[in-house]
């Protein structure tokens, strides 16, 4: 028997619910991602709200919370989760899941991959999560910050000069006073003095600098040099004067995400954007040597390996080069194609009759950099059409669909500064080390 639905206020919810989000829903606390409709046992979601980042992150769930026959078993199942204190890092998780009610009991630890955080939102199928982190100890209120007031250099140095010039007027006048010998009512006279030495602060001078800040942002608009500007901000033309580095980590911001691959080096032979298609021909002449595809559609023969001999090394064909360097790029990323036909993470159509087009598909991935990568190997003619936790099928110029059995992902990190990836052609058996 399916659960019952019964749509909740974000304010009621409680450490240890279960709730389900579905596609397009922005998901109200942090949670432990136990099971989505998608086959795969994966999702996407969007945390633009969250690191600003608008590329789509792939979540995992829980593997023996999805491996159940139906949704209502969550239910029936006696387990627990042990979770790390809150903390502010966004990017790292540690934690557990046991299921006290198997023989024998099932742990399973949990990483960054297997959570949900509060203010993202699902891009894709449905999930169901256990509550972790509700109110102020979720991740997204922890760095929530307050906004502080900017003030340009020019603004403080005006105050400065403001605090000085007043303290010699009083100076001034405690002079005047001294040199009347304090006589009568002197104090009476030092306020008059001050209020005599008033003009030395130059009060229209604010009011000039803010007019001049006005008639430079309104120059900097209508620039025809720097078209679409957009003066925000009354500071910018005295921040802009005084700039001498630009220092900045955004690479999103100055990229807009589009990566745009530009040249292949292999060596001795570099391509670059005007001899892409030579790259092109080199492709599909390997894959036109390919034998003829076997009657499963979702696997194809590589091309035929030669036998190795115990004589001297040969060098490499540029051809052969060629081909190996852009398989190499077509496996070794952590892209996902998406399909505009798939609801809820199941197919309109079986595997085999599933739109493939190029119309049809878009690519998904945590770095901008990987989807360029794999959008150029799609250019030259070897195309990622299809992808899960275990498994990738790429595309060949001649249509037929190449199957890799995934064994083994290095994921990159700041030391390695690379990633790595095992595969496994199913139609060969020949393994990839990349």
């Amino acid at each position: 028997m399916a659960p019952r639905k019964t749509p909740v206020k974000s304010s009621d919810i409680q450490v240890g619910d279960l709730i389900i989000v579905e596609k397009n829903q922005r998901i109200p606390a942090d949670l432990i991602f136990l099971r989505t409709s998608e086959k795969n046992g994966s999702c996407f979601i969007r945390t633009d709200q969250l690191d600003g980042e608008t590329d789509w992150k792939l979540k995992v769930a829980v593997g023996c919370t999805q491996r159940l026959p139906a949704v209502g078993d969550l239910f029936s199942i006696k387990a627990f989760v042990y979770a790390q204190k809150p903390q502010l890092d966004i990017h790292s998780f540690e934690g557990n899941f046991t299921r006290e009610d198997a023989d024998p009991q099932v742990h399973e630890s949990l990483s960054i991959d297997n959570t949900l955080w509060a203010s993202t939102v699902v891009a894709s199928g449905t999930v169901i999560g256990v509550v972790i982190y509700t109110g102020k100890e979720t991740r997204s209120v922890l760095n929530t910050s307050y906004a502080k007031n900017k003030v340009g250099l020019l603004d403080l140095e005006l105050n400065r000069l403001t605090k000085a010039l007043f303290l010699a007027q009083v100076v001034l006048s405690v002079v005047m006073v001294a040199l009347q010998g304090f006589s009568g009512p002197w104090f009476r006279n030092l306020f008059r003095f001050v209020v005599l030495f008033s003009y030395i602060i130059p009060i229209s001078l604010r009011v000039n600098l803010d007019m001049g800040k006005a008639a430079y942002g309104w120059m900097i608009m209508k620039d025809q040099n720097i078209p679409g500007t957009v003066v925000r901000t009354s500071t910018i033309p005295e921040e802009l004067g005084r700039l001498v580095y630009l220092l900045t980590d955004k690479t999103g911001t100055l990229t807009q995400n589009e990566m745009i691959f530009k040249r292949l080096h292999l060596g001795t032979v570099s391509y670059g954007t005007d001899t892409m298609d030579e790259i092109q021909s080199h492709i599909i002449q390997s894959y036109a040597l390919a034998p003829p595809q076997p009657s499963n559609s979702t696997s194809a023969a590589t091309p035929s390996r030669k036998p190795q001999s115990s004589g001297p090394k040969v060098r490499k064909s540029v051809s052969s080069r060629i081909h190996e360097a852009v398989k190499a790029i077509a496996l070794c990323h952590n892209v996902t194609p998406v399909y505009e036909n798939q609801v809820h993470g199941e197919p309109e159509t079986t595997e085999a009759d599933q739109d493939f087009s190029d119309d049809n598909r878009t690519y998904q991935a945590s770095s901008p950099d990987e989807v360029a990568l794999v959008r150029w190997t799609e250019s030259v003619g070897l195309t990622l059409v299809n992808r899960d936790l275990g498994s990738l099928q790429l595309k060949t110029p001649s249509s037929q669909i190449l199957s890799f059995h995934i064994l083994q992902i290095f994921p990159f990190t700041s030391e390695s500064k690379r990633m790595g990836i095992i595969v496994r052609c199913l139609s060969s058996g020949a393994r990839f080390y990349i």
